[in-house]
């Protein structure tokens, strides 16, 4: 039974995140709107709204097929363009960025849902085309739907004028660089709600090794499976790594503080998230991460843009601001019981070192990363006391030293 919820889970997750849902329902919503449209235009409410407008009413059906063909080419014309420019766009940003922030605006919702109502009005043109048709002496012809097309045809031009304006907006490095940092932010601001930071792990004695399945990426845990887990077999466990980290498969990722059979390591296995593709919203290292890479793209070589680094570098210490007062749970428990997990997460020097270091490393020479790591590091210092930010400011007071 858990084997195949969580495998629900999953295939629910993947099937909604993916790109072509909200099209999907987009498009569904324009064929049921076809047939109740159409349904009221050959009703008797129809037909008499038709004759007490007669400019409603359409008479000539080659008329109506010359409507309904010019929208669709042109409505297809959009699609392809406007599609075209988004493949243009995206590989310029996984050439000049990073490709982890394809990611971002391959998902993007406001792309999803212009694609769906172009996807959405072709069809709804398409379903009008077979419903015209000789009926005895007279043509059968849905004047109120086409009429109702028009309208969206029009819509659908706005829709496009206002797409290519976000898609040149999406694509600033600022923009795209403000995303990520929002991201993470909300990760952080979702999982780090302790009051103390706990750097050393609790000794524990483990007398049995749960073991990763699969291998990819740890996120964390399915809050519910693994407290049902620990209630049900009355047992602490403890995590061998932090969120983040890439796990081999059979590599050991929990210590059991009791002994465990094969079967119940199965269950306990169903409530750890290993996955192929990081999450911000569940691993909120991630989006460091990705910042760090932008910046290091930036100052590499063939690309030399020292300013997209340091826009990159000022979202990250803003996020350190916040991670400096802010710290992740060191436990997951179950309530009213003393059966616990205890989480190995990074610490606030761990991470500063892992997303800061590789930058500084990279970029040091340049003087403009020189003045900005200075400035930054100076108030980051106000907001904690860490060992690592105050070793980086006296490197960097040294290099600012040298001619």
């Amino acid at each position: 039974m858990y084997k195949i919820r969580i495998w629900l889970i999953s295939r629910y997750q993947t099937f909604v995140s993916s790109i072509a849902f909200i099209p999907g329902l987009i498009s569904l919503g324009f064929l049921i709107l076809a047939v109740l449209v159409i349904t009221f235009d050959f009703s008797g409410a129809g037909l008499q709204l038709k004759s007490d407008i007669p400019w409603l009413s359409i008479q000539d059906p080659s008329t109506a097929r010359s409507i309904l063909g010019a929208i669709a080419g042109g409505i297809i014309s959009l699609t392809v363009f406007s599609f075209s420019m988004v493949m243009i766009v995206l590989s310029q940003a996984a050439s000049q960025m990073s490709n982890r922030v394809l990611d971002k605006l391959i998902g993007n919702r406001f792309q999803q849902i212009v694609l769906g109502i172009y996807i959405g009005t072709i069809i709804y043109t398409f379903f009008l085309f077979i419903t015209i048709r000789e009926q005895e002496e007279s043509f059968q012809i849905p004047s109120l739907s086409i009429f109702l097309l028009t309208i969206i045809t029009v819509l659908d031009v706005f829709i496009f004028i206002y797409f290519l304006h976000y898609i040149t907006q999406s694509v600033k490095y600022n923009v795209i660089i403000d995303r990520i940092k929002k991201s993470t932010f909300d990760g952080m601001k979702n999982f780090c709600g302790a009051k103390i930071e706990v750097e050393q792990q609790p000794h524990f004695a483990g007398l049995s090794l749960i073991r990763a399945s699969c291998s990819g990426v740890f996120e964390g845990f399915v809050d519910n499976e693994m407290k049902g887990f620990l209630s049900e077999n009355k047992c602490s466990m403890l995590a061998s790594f932090p969120m983040g980290t890439y796990i081999l498969r059979g590599q050991p990722i929990l210590k059991c503080s009791r002994h465990l059979d094969d079967s119940q390591m199965e269950q306990a296995v169903l409530g750890i998230i290993i996955s192929d593709q990081e999450s911000m919203v569940r691993n909120y290292e991630y989006g460091f991460r990705q910042l760090s890479e932008i910046a290091l793209k930036a100052l590499s070589p063939g690309i030399n843009d020292p300013g997209t680094a340091i826009i990159s570098f000022r979202a990250m210490i803003d996020l350190f601001g916040f991670r400096a007062l802010h710290f992740p749970p060191s436990t997951l428990s179950v309530e009213e019981t003393s059966f616990v997990i205890h989480r190995s997460e990074l610490s606030f020097d761990e991470l500063f070192e892992k997303a800061v270091y590789p930058i500084w490393d990279y970029g040091k020479e340049d003087r403009m990363i020189r003045h900005e790591f200075k400035l930054l590091l100076e108030q980051l210092l106000l907001v904690t006391a860490s060992t690592p930010v105050k070793t980086l400011l006296l490197d960097v007071d040294k290099k600012l030293e040298e001619k």
